[in-house]
This record gives C-alpha cells, sequence and structure tokens, in this order.
C-alpha cells in the first residue's frame, strides 16, 4: 500500500483547491432583446453590444 513519505504542506493542498471556489459567470438582461448573456460580450440573439450593432443576426 503507497503511503505518503512526508505530509503535504498547507500550500500544496491550497493549490489543489484553489478551483472548488469556481462559480457559474454572472448573467445580465440584454438592454435590447432581454436574453440572458455575460457581461462585456457581444449578445448572441441580437447581436448588440455598447448600443450598436456588431454582428449580424437573421
Amino acid at each position: 500500500m503507497a503511503v505518503p513519505k512526508r505530509k503535504h504542506s498547507n500550500h500544496r493542498s491550497g493549490k489543489r483547491r484553489a478551483n472548488d471556489g469556481l462559480k457559474a459567470p454572472e448573467l445580465q438582461a440584454c438592454p435590447r432583446c432581454g436574453t440572458m448573456k455575460r457581461s462585456h460580450v457581444v449578445c448572441s440573439t441580437c447581436g448588440h453590444y455598447m448600443g450598436r450593432t456588431v454582428v449580424e443576426t437573421e
């Protein structure tokens, strides 16, 4: 049976647990079409960002 020779330091354990606190990105309603989108990202539904059309959608 494999047994560790030395104790892992707190720093090493903390590095392993660094991603445990990740959470889902916060969403905001698009002011033009109302769908939920991430902030500072072009809306995938209407193609608007900062009050102007950036991507043409159908």
